[in-house]
């Protein structure tokens, strides 16, 4: 029993778990941030463009039951809201990730130095000859 602790205890403490951790609970709020933007930003918005309209509220009838539209509505656009984020997110993180790679890149490419060029050159002399091409 006491290893089956030590393995869950090694599992919680990896990075990745606790990465993964920090990802959702921050995923969760910037969810609620940007809920809050399209319901008391957005929506009246367009409210106002369509003259008063609350699209939020909008329901239709259909037998016994209660259609939502207007919910759906405002959910497909805090998810195209959120899409939206997170693809200028990823574009900027991707820009700023290239940008470090490529002064990375650049510092690397440095000249071998005497003691590498010599093992190269010792590598090279070790190497066996090729064999000889077969007659055509």
């Amino acid at each position: 029993m006491r290893s089956f602790f030590e393995e869950f205890k090694k599992f919680i403490l990896r990075g990745n778990v606790v990465d993964l951790a920090v990802g959702i609970v921050i995923g969760t709020a910037f969810g609620k941030i940007v809920e809050s933007l399209v319901r008391d930003v957005f929506m009246p918005v367009v409210g106002l463009v369509t003259g008063g309209y609350d699209v939020s509220a909008q329901a239709f009838t259909y037998k016994d039951s209660r259609i939502g539209w207007g919910m759906f509505v405002q959910a497909l656009i805090t998810f195209v809201t959120v899409g939206f984020c997170m693809f200028l997110v990823v574009k900027g993180m991707n820009a700023l990730h290239k940008c470090v790679l490529k002064d990375d890149g650049e510092a690397k490419a440095v000249e071998p130095t005497a003691t590498e060029k010599l093992l190269a050159e010792i590598r090279d002399l070790l190497k066996p000859p090729a064999p000889p091409a077969p007659p055509a």
